[in-house]
């Protein structure tokens, strides 16, 4: 399998945590059900070993300084499937977070550039 370049890299990561932001979604429904396992809770078992997967071929591709920040990507997509599938408020609060992550990450895109 070929390395990825470093922006394909850190679009696998983003990737990666989409599908783990899934596969919380997953959990949180499949939650409801316990003790009882669900077709929901395996699902989510197995985004979470495919965004893994993902995450370690990514890595092959650039820095760990520079892909792992993007993880926190995933605060982002859980908040907006909470809000989508579960109703759940995007408060001011919320929104200030996600800015200030997407900020973070243009600094560290930036400073990865010389890498």
């Amino acid at each position: 399998m070929n390395k990825p370049n470093k922006t394909r890299a850190i679009a696998i990561v983003i990737l990666c945590t989409l599908v783990t932001a899934i596969a919380q979604i997953m959990w949180k429904t499949g939650a409801n059900s316990l003790p009882t396992i669900t077709w929901q809770l395996i699902t989510g078992f197995a985004l979470y070993a495919i965004g893994a997967a993902l995450l370690i071929y990514a890595l092959t591709g650039a820095t760990l300084t520079l892909l792992y920040p993007m993880i926190a990507t995933s605060y982002i997509w859980v908040n907006i499937l909470a809000w989508i599938i579960f109703n759940e408020p995007l408060t001011l609060s919320k929104w200030i977070g996600i800015v200030s992550i997407i900020a973070g990450l243009v600094f560290v895109g930036i400073g990865g550039r010389h890498e």
